[in-house]
């Protein structure tokens, strides 16, 4: 059986009195996008926050490319494979589309000790960093924006920057907070069309409030309302789940 890239074993989260995500455990496969969907509040970006290290978790174990990171700072885990995009959009607004991602490239240059012949070291890693920039600018669908201030591009596309961002720093897992939030019919098909193109290569935990783009991208569900899952399973089981209609699909996804 292909092995997880990463896992969440019974992950808790409680804010004094509020349990804000309650024993969850899930799996996130290359090849296989992973959606988390549920009502306000579920507690959908409260679990990204935990699997990326934004948040500590009050109990539970995450393990990461085969690496036990409960704990681990948000850098750490992000140099152990993980990419992460947040429902605020978060980009340098003044500069350019390449001087973004050459930004986030240059966070995985090697950390070298100080010497008289640094600049020569600089030079050789700056040429794969350009090529690291150039691929996923190209894999994000904004080779013809490069020099475009981020700042002038639509928000489509700045979405689509932010995991140009994400993909320079070569992450092997990718957690996506409401990628599509806030495009029009176009901007949203563009968005699918790149995670579909990324899905090969990636495992990918999708939070996602569009239920069509949902239904048509997930490969697994996962269903949490009040902070716990009632349901996990493929698109076809959850559609015919009783409970996750009657707690949140309502009767359109019948």
């Amino acid at each position: 059986m292909t092995k997880a890239l990463m896992s969440a074993q019974h992950l808790s989260k409680r804010f004094g009195g509020l349990m804000a995500v309650n024993d969850v455990s899930l799996d996130l496969f290359r090849g296989r996008i992973h959606a988390v969907i549920g009502p306000n509040g579920a507690g959908k970006s409260t679990l990204a926050n935990l699997l990326s290290g934004d948040l500590p978790a009050t109990t539970g174990q995450i393990n990461l490319s085969g690496m036990d990171i409960t704990g681990w700072s948000p850098e750490a885990i992000s140099r152990q494979g993980l990419g992460r995009s947040y429902q605020k959009t978060n980009i340098f607004l003044p500069f350019t589309v390449w001087d973004n991602v050459h930004l986030a490239a240059q966070s995985r240059d090697p950390q070298q000790a100080w010497n008289p012949l640094r600049w020569l070291q600089l030079a050789a890693h700056s040429k794969t960093t350009k090529a690291r920039c150039a691929q996923a600018i190209e894999l994000a669908g904004l080779q013809n924006r490069r020099d475009a201030v981020a700042g002038t591009i639509s928000h489509g596309e700045q979405r689509q920057l932010e995991i140009a961002m994400t993909l320079a720093t070569e992450p092997q897992v990718l957690l996506l907070d409401e990628p599509l939030a806030g495009m029009g019919v176009a901007e949203a098909q563009r968005m699918v069309d790149l995670l579909q193109k990324l899905k090969p290569d990636h495992a990918i935990l999708l939070v996602e409030h569009d239920m069509d783009a949902v239904f048509s991208l997930a490969d697994d569900l996962t269903v949490m309302v009040n902070g716990q899952v009632i349901a996990t399973g493929s698109p076809a089981e959850i559609r015919a789940n009783a409970d996750v209609q009657a707690a949140y699909l309502g009767e359109e996804h019948a």
